[in-house]
């Protein structure tokens, strides 16, 4: 089962990820990272995921690991 990691350090909430996602299953949330950016998140909808990289691969801060 692919499986992603955002690290909310580096991720400043561009919402890149979320767009490019065929599944949906990344969301910006209401949660703000110490640079006072939301933060993007799995969703709850996330075991839909396909490990597809597409965001990982959009993340202009590679903010984000995928592992299949």
């Amino acid at each position: 089962m692919p499986k992603i990691e955002i690290d909310e350090l580096r991720c400043k909430g561009c919402g890149l990820c979320a767009t490019v996602c065929p599944k949906k299953c990344i969301v910006l949330s209401e949660q703000i990272n110490n640079l006072g950016y939301t933060i993007a998140v799995l969703d709850e909808a996330g075991g839909a995921c396909v490990g597809c990289a597409l965001c990982a691969e959009m993340c202009p801060d590679v903010a984000i690991l995928v592992f299949k």
